[in-house]
C-alpha cells in the first residue's frame, strides 16, 4: 500500500484531479484516488465533482478566480476623513448608519472609528435638571456670597480672593464652619438588604466561589431627617411610618433640634446658629420661616436646582441607611 502524501497544495491536488478527469476517470473514482494518495482532507467529494465540471465546460486555470465584492482597501485615508465628518456631525450615529451611508463594510467602519480615530462611546453624564441662564447666574450670585461671607468671618478684608492668610488655617480660623448646621431628609426602608458592594470579599484562585441572592427592599419605609455639625450628626429624627414631612413636622424637629443644641452645643446656641438646607417646600414654608426667624436663626441660601450632589447623599446617608436599615421602628 502507498504512504499517503503529507505535504501537498492545493494546486497539485487540482493538477491531478485535471489529469484523472482527462483520462476518463469518473469523479467519484478520482475522490477515492485523491483520498487515499493524499489524506481524507486534501479534497472533499463535492469539491472534486465541482472541479470536474468546470474543467469540463473548458477552464484550464487550477488558480481561484478573482472575487466579486468589495476591496480590502476600504480602510483608507478617504473613508477614514468622511467617517470623522460624519461623526463630528452627529455624535449619536451608529456603526450601522455610517456603513450605510458611505457603503463601506461595518467591520470596516468598526476599525475606523475604534483603530484609526480613537473615538469611543460613552453614555451622557445624568444631572438632575438641566440649568437654565438665569439658574446659573443665580448659582454664581450665592456662591459669591457664601464666599463673601466666609472671607468676612475670616477677618480678609479682600474679597477678590479666597480669605486664606499664609501660616492661617481658613476652616480652623472661621467661625461660619463653627455656627454651621446642615440638614436634610431621606426615605429609610425597613429593610435595607446588603449591596453587592458590600458583599464584595478577598478570595485567592483556589477559594470556593461566594454567592448572594437578590433581596428586594421592603416597601414599609420611614422618613429620617438628620441635621450635623463639622463633628458629627446632632440629631436624627425619624417620623411615623409612611409619613411624609410638610412644615408643621419640620418645624416640631426643628423644636427638638434646638433643645439637642442646647444639650449637647451649649455655645452655638449664644454665638448663633447658622442654618443650610435646600430649596425643599417644607423648608421654605411660611410657618417654617416664621419659626426661624422667632429665634434669629441664619439661613444660608442654596442654589436652586443644584446639579451637584449635597454632602449628605453621599457622606452620610448611605452609612445610616445601611446602620438603620435592619432595625424596628416605632410608629
Amino acid at each position: 500500500m502507498a504512504t499517503p502524501i503529507k505535504e501537498w497544495s492545493k494546486l497539485e491536488v487540482r493538477a491531478v484531479v485535471r489529469f484523472l478527469f482527462s483520462k476518463g476517470t469518473k469523479p467519484s473514482e478520482i475522490h477515492k484516488q485523491i483520498a487515499e494518495t493524499y489524506g481524507e482532507g486534501a479534497m472533499s467529494r463535492s469539491r472534486v465533482y465541482q472541479w470536474c465540471t468546470w474543467f469540463g465546460e473548458g477552464r484550464t486555470s487550477l488558480g481561484d478566480e478573482p472575487k466579486s465584492g468589495r476591496p480590502k482597501t476600504s480602510t483608507n485615508e478617504e473613508n477614514t476623513t468622511r467617517v470623522d465628518e460624519l461623526i463630528r456631525c452627529d455624535r449619536r450615529m451608529k456603526i450601522r448608519e455610517i456603513a450605510l451611508k458611505l457603503e463601506i463594510p461595518k467591520s470596516t467602519v468598526h476599525e475606523i472609528v475604534h483603530e484609526t480615530l480613537g473615538y469611543r462611546k460613552v453614555s451622557a453624564r445624568w444631572v438632575p435638571k438641566m440649568l437654565t441662564e438665569d439658574h446659573k447666574l443665580q448659582r454664581v450670585e450665592i456662591l459669591q456670597r457664601l464666599l463673601q461671607r466666609c472671607q468676612q468671618d475670616n477677618g480678609d478684608e479682600d474679597t477678590t480672593h479666597i480669605g486664606v492668610r499664609p501660616g492661617r488655617d481658613f476652616q480652623a480660623n472661621n467661625n461660619l464652619f463653627e455656627n454651621l448646621i446642615t440638614g436634610d431628609e431621606t426615605w429609610v426602608h425597613l429593610n435595607t438588604p446588603e449591596t453587592k458592594r458590600d458583599s464584595m470579599t478577598w478570595k485567592h484562585p483556589s477559594s470556593p466561589v461566594t454567592k448572594k441572592f437578590k433581596v428586594q427592599r421592603s416597601a414599609a419605609k420611614v422618613m429620617a431627617t438628620v441635621f450635623w455639625v463639622a463633628k458629627g450628626v446632632i440629631l436624627l429624627d425619624i417620623l411615623p411610618q409612611d409619613q411624609c414631612i410638610n412644615a408643621a413636622p419640620y418645624c416640631s424637629t426643628l423644636d427638638r433640634l434646638k433643645e439637642a443644641i442646647r444639650r449637647r452645643r451649649p455655645g452655638l446656641l449664644r454665638r448663633g446658629v447658622v442654618l443650610q438646607h435646600d430649596n425643599a417646600t417644607p423648608h421654605s414654608a411660611n410657618l417654617t420661616q416664621q419659626w426661624l426667624q422667632r429665634y434669629g436663626w441664619e439661613i444660608l441660601p442654596h442654589p436652586a436646582h443644584s446639579p451637584d450632589l449635597a454632602p449628605s447623599d453621599f457622606h452620610l446617608f448611605g452609612p445610616l441607611k445601611r446602620h438603620l436599615g435592619g432595625m424596628a421602628f416605632e410608629t
